[in-house]
This record gives structure tokens, sequence and C-alpha cells, in this order.
């Protein structure tokens, strides 16, 4: 059966690239699959595949991936070809879009929101961990 998962993280992607809190990259990032990024980068990214920036993280550049999931901060762009997530802990300085948005209760966005799809973004209250949502996907 193929049903599309409501959240991002419940979806498989393959592997996933855990970047750690302790760890600062400056560049550009390209590549596949699903990545995580808990520590500090400074350039752009191009993912095919889903990305979260972690509570905690810090993105200075534009973020560009399939599904982006963006609970730390962000001082640039933030472009999804599909969907986005922004979680309460959130604080995005730059514009937001994607084909859907959900913004969580407490998240901060200092700029322009443009949902591709034509729907409003969303608006809901963080219920789960990101650890919870983690372990609902490996059981499915």
């Amino acid at each position: 059966m193929n049903r599309r998962k409501r959240r991002i993280l419940d979806n498989k992607h393959g592997p996933t690239t855990f970047i750690a809190a302790a760890t600062a990259i400056v560049g550009t990032i390209k590549g596949e699959g699903e990545y995580i990024f808990c520590g500090t980068v400074e350039g752009d990214c191009s993912i095919d595949g889903p990305v979260t920036l972690a509570a905690g993280g810090i993105w200075r550049g534009t973020m560009r991936g399939e599904d982006l999931i963006i609970a730390g901060e962000v001082e640039g762009d933030v472009i999804a070809a599909q969907r986005v997530e922004v979680s309460g802990t959130a604080k995005i300085t730059g514009s937001l879009s994607g084909n859907s948005i959900a913004v969580a209760e407490g998240a901060i966005i200092e700029g322009e929101i443009k949902v591709t799809s034509g729907e409003s973004p969303v608006h809901f209250e963080e219920k789960r961990t990101e650890l919870q949502a983690k372990q609902d996907a490996d059981n499915v």
C-alpha cells in the first residue's frame, strides 16, 4: 500500500547523514538522501531528499531540498521542492517557500512565506519529539 505519511520524518529515504553539534561546515553542500544537521553551516545546500536542521543548529545561507524540517536557526532562504515543517524552536530570518508549509506554535519567521501549491500555511502544536518521530518511522 502506497500511502503518504503526514510527517516528513515518517518517510523512509535510505541511510541518513548526521552532522554532529560540534561540527562547523563552510561551503556548498550537494547530495542525495536524508541529512540531519545539528551543528553550524555557513553556505548553501542543494539536497535531493529531506534535510533537517535540529534544535540548536545554525544555518547561514540558502537551504534547498526536497522536504525540509527546521527546528534551529536559519539566516537565509528556505526553499523546499515539496514540504516544509517549522518546529516551535525554529527562528528563520529570510524567505520560506514550499509546496506545503506547516508552522508550529512558537516558531519565529521574519520574512516572506510562499506556499507554491496556493494553499495557506498550516499551523500546528508539536506533540512528539524528533526522537519519537524517528522511532515511529523505523517501526514502519
